[in-house]
């Protein structure tokens, strides 16, 4: 069996099987977290700018926009709603491959579950496989022994390469064309999948689309494959196929493979608890328990604050750009504008969306103190990441006192997870953001009773998520 055939044996299986319990539970929160994610995103510039593009190319359907009265086709309303789910780099993280595997599946998920009108087992089973399946092909292009993606060395996005075909695989699922059709509907996404990580750099809002194109694209190869388009069943590690054309052929296919049905990547993939770049949290956390310790921003002299290598080009590189964000956006990727929110205090969990607005990034105690901080490599950090993404911060003060905090492991994660009612406050002010009160509790209840909910469930479900409720 070629890769797209193995993949396509597990999504029927499992769809027809049903997901582990404790798979289905942890989908569940992902679930909510995206919801909650893509109401915050609604007052965003670029989230109208993809809303307006969806509306003027979509076509009316049957598939829910966040935040909106006029349903779509499955496709634009999933490219609406991914890129809401992405854009303020909220969304979960998977370790060691470095991608975020939620923001696109969900959205592909839910928008043809709510035009099939599935019952709530399978939705949350086609977005278990199809985590599950992003998940393990961005493992396939990681290194072990550069402890590196090789995606990312290659500055390609594996959350939208990988999400592209995740969200194919789930939709062909939902879409019951079994093992074949799952498998083309693989080979179809490849040749649509892409995303370059360059505005990590330097800017730019393109990646905010990236998830929304994946989702689109998940749904778009589906479709496709049931109208009869076909994949090559070697789309993957073929000759010519996506692995070689973006891994150079420096892929491992045992990643995919090795315990696929058996072990599930996807309970231990890390909930965010800061809307930031993840290479950013632990810089985060080490200045808020310095902070707590009674250490004054006015207090400190210097602050080096070391990490991964390569990490360093993406939140401290160019230095004066992160010294001095030119917007909230940019802020989310910048080590020293975190680590000063750690000294100063930030809202929700240590850090809200609140304090990455463009106005609030410019205050002049955030400017002075970042002014202070150096990002280095540290070969101590190296040989941890990417399991984790572990800080140490050194710090000198105004008293002459050299002081240092080490957090080596993520919040969020197996090591150190959100509480339940972590997650639930996360919702609720993510939600309150963009849709107000009135509706969360009814959303959160009716992901809780997902399980057991019957056909039409995902519309119930996103019924609520409209404003013309």
């Amino acid at each position: 069996m070629t890769l797209s055939e193995r993949l396509g044996d597990f999504v029927t299986t499992v769809l027809a099987d049903g997901a582990p319990p404790e798979v289905r539970a942890d989908v569940a929160r992902r679930v909510l977290d995206i919801i909650g994610l893509q109401a915050a995103a609604l007052p965003l510039e670029t989230s109208a700018a993809a809303i307006d593009f969806a509306l003027a190319t979509g076509g009316r359907g049957s598939s829910t926009v966040v935040g909106q009265a006029t349903r779509l086709t499955a496709p634009a309303a999933a490219f609406a709603n991914g890129v809401l789910a992405h854009s303020l780099d909220y969304d979960d993280t998977h370790l060691p491959s470095i991608l975020h595997p939620s923001a696109s599946v969900v959205p592909a998920v839910l928008a043809v579950a709510e035009q099939v009108g599935s019952d709530g087992p399978a939705l949350l089973d086609a977005i278990a496989v199809g985590i599950e399946t992003v998940v393990r092909v961005g493992m396939a292009g990681y290194d072990l022994n550069r402890r590196a993606s090789v995606f990312f060395e290659h500055g390609q996005h594996a959350t939208s390469i990988c999400g592209a075909i995740g969200s194919a695989a789930a939709v062909a699922g939902l879409l019951e064309l079994g093992e074949r059709g799952v498998a083309d509907a693989i080979g179809v996404a490849a040749s649509m999948a892409s995303g370059i990580l360059e505005g990590n750099r330097t800017g730019g809002t393109v990646k905010r689309l990236h998830c929304g194109w994946a989702a689109q694209v998940g749904v778009s190869a589906g479709l496709l494959v049931e109208r009869g388009f076909t994949g090559p069943p070697t789309a993957l590690e073929g000759r010519f196929g996506l692995f070689e054309a973006f891994l150079h052929d420096k892929s491992d296919e045992a990643a995919i493979t090795g315990g696929l049905g058996q072990e599930w990547e996807v309970p231990g993939i890390f909930f965010k608890p800061y809307p930031a770049n993840h290479f950013t949290h632990t810089g985060l956390d080490a200045a808020a328990r310095l902070a707590s310790t009674g250490v004054r921003p006015e207090d400190v002299v210097s602050v080096e604050l070391a990490v991964a290598t390569s990490t360093v080009r993406t939140i401290g590189e160019p230095i004066d750009v992160k010294r001095r964000p030119p917007s909230g956006y940019q802020a989310q990727f910048s080590g020293p504008y975190l680590v000063a929110l750690g000294f100063l205090g930030g809202h929700g969990l240590g850090a809200g969306l609140e304090d990455f607005e463009d106005g609030i990034v410019g205050d002049a105690r955030r400017l002075d103190l970042m002014q202070r901080v150096s990002v280095v490599g540290d070969p101590e950090c190296d040989a941890i990441f990417p399991d984790q993404f572990p800080s140490i911060l050194r710090v000198r003060t105004s008293d002459g006192s050299s002081l240092e905090e080490r957090v080596m492991v993520n919040r969020g994660g197996p090591d150190r997870p959100l509480s339940a009612s972590e997650l639930a406050m996360k919702f609720a002010a993510n939600f309150r953001r963009g849709l107000g009160d009135g509706r969360a509790s009814d959303v959160e209840q009716r992901v809780r009773d997902l399980e057991q909910a019957g056909p039409g469930a995902p519309a119930a479900l996103t019924a609520l998520l409209r404003s013309d409720q």
